[in-house]
């Protein structure tokens, strides 16, 4: 079932801090208690801005309540985050990173019932913390897949601006006209770059033929991995071992100007407003549109485009001293609610509560680009949830990230790759 939705972002830091928060309102309020201490599990503090920025919100409307930061690597934060919860030193609120591990959590008895946490209407993504029809956390944020583009390299190309129309076939003329333009005036950045996550293909793969990854049916696959074999075979992006070998990044490569093109999530705004900002990025005019679509029924301004992405969330858990419970509610409501929507707009992260006011927010924020398309593609769109929530999903996508590596790498044919995936998940998953 598809539906509306958008934000998020990380890099590589272990970090503890503290800061004074507080609760807030419900049907029991916090001060009844007392003061309460509440942790708030987190990764990359220095550099990933929304923990500290919703826990001070939070303090300065709910004085009773403080709220200390537990940060984690992000590389290693699930197997970390376990470790601790087993040992019984797990934080009190625990955001999930990834919701293909959500279920791990449930079945591990680790995570509180927060059904009746209210969420405002219009959120997205909170369908994917339930299970067995019981809500286990509340999204704050939330991603979609958009294109980034840089102006400056297409005007030099003398290639036109994407249009909100592009199916997958204009996408790839444009790479290729880019390519050539680019070269012809002198310059050596390529039309697009693709970064190596399975993401990049699958997950497009499947919100765009309307299906998941528990159908154990891969076949959908095979088209939208030809037609990226054939931009890199055709030299219109680096090839994945390329990109592999010399450990590209995405930021670098567009934000040094080395490609015109980038398919990624909407965290990227603010990653590269900061960068044009230090000067890690290169100052130059960019845009967002649009993920292209498979035909125009789905494309064009006057429709609305299908893409994929997953929240990021809040719960409680499940061992929390009960004098702390009704603190950690208000504050998974605050998070999910329209002021914390409106502090994350601030700093240009996409919240799961998208209203039009929120919207505004988002794009004052200085460096991001202000044209009509770049909004449209923010705010209007059909999200699949890359990982639909199952106690499968993740042993699914270990095997199907090998299949994507195999193709890309060229190792094995599409469709012999896709073939044993499909055998590797019904052996080793099996599916219902």
């Amino acid at each position: 079932m598809k539906r509306k939705f958008a934000a998020a972002a990380g890099v590589a830091v272990v970090a503890t801090l503290s800061l004074a928060a507080c609760s807030g309102s419900s049907e029991t309020p916090a001060e009844e208690s007392g003061p309460v201490t509440l942790t708030l599990s987190g990764w990359s503090l220095d550099t990933t801005p929304e923990f500290q920025a919703l826990a001070d919100a939070f303090t300065e409307e709910n004085p009773d309540v403080t709220i200390e930061l537990k940060g984690y690597d992000p590389a290693e934060y699930n197997t970390l985050l376990t470790a601790d919860l087993a040992a019984g030193s797990g934080p009190d609120i625990i955001t999930q990173k990834e919701v293909k591990f959500v279920p791990t959590f449930v079945e591990g008895g680790q995570l509180l019932d927060v059904s009746d946490v209210e969420l405002p209407d219009g959120i997205s993504g909170a369908s994917s913390y339930e299970v067995d029809g019981t809500a286990y956390a509340v999204p704050y944020r939330n991603d979609s897949w958009v294109l980034f583009y840089n102006k400056a390299l297409f005007d030099q190309a003398g290639v036109e601006y994407p249009d909100g129309s592009w199916t997958w076939d204009d996408y790839s003329e444009a790479a290729a006209a880019l390519t050539e333009g680019i070269a012809a005036a002198g310059g050596t950045a390529k039309g697009a770059y693709l970064h190596n996550w399975q993401s990049t293909v699958q997950g497009f793969a499947s919100a765009q033929s309307d299906t998941d990854v528990l159908t154990g049916d891969y076949e959908y696959m095979e088209p939208f991995y030809e037609n990226v074999l054939a931009l890199q075979g055709d030299g219109y992006q680096v090839d994945f071992n390329t990109a592999k070998a010399n450990q590209l990044t995405y930021q670098g490569e567009f934000g040094k100007q080395n490609a015109a093109m980038l398919p990624m999530g909407t965290w990227f705004v603010a990653t590269l407003i900061a960068q044009q900002a230090s000067g890690d990025a290169d100052d130059f005019e960019w845009g967002i549109a649009p993920i292209p679509q498979v035909d125009d029924s789905t494309a064009g301004l006057d429709n609305t485009p299908v893409t994929f992405g997953d929240p990021t969330g809040f719960g409680i858990n499940a061992a929390i001293d009960d004098s702390k419970v009704q603190a950690a509610k208000d504050f998974l409501a605050f998070a999910a609610g329209e002021e914390g929507a409106q502090i994350l707009a601030g700093i240009g992260i996409t919240p799961a509560l998208l209203s039009d006011t929120v919207v505004e927010t988002y794009f004052a924020v200085d460096g991001a680009p202000a044209d009509d398309l770049s909004k449209f593609a923010y705010s209007t769109h059909e999200v699949f949830p890359e990982n639909p929530t199952s106690n499968k999903t993740a042993a699914i996508q270990g095997i199907l990230n090998d299949m994507h590596t195999a193709i890309m790498s060229g190792s094995m044919p599409v469709a012999d790759a896709i073939t044993e995936a499909q055998e590797r998940v019904a052996n080793e998953v099996g599916l219902d």
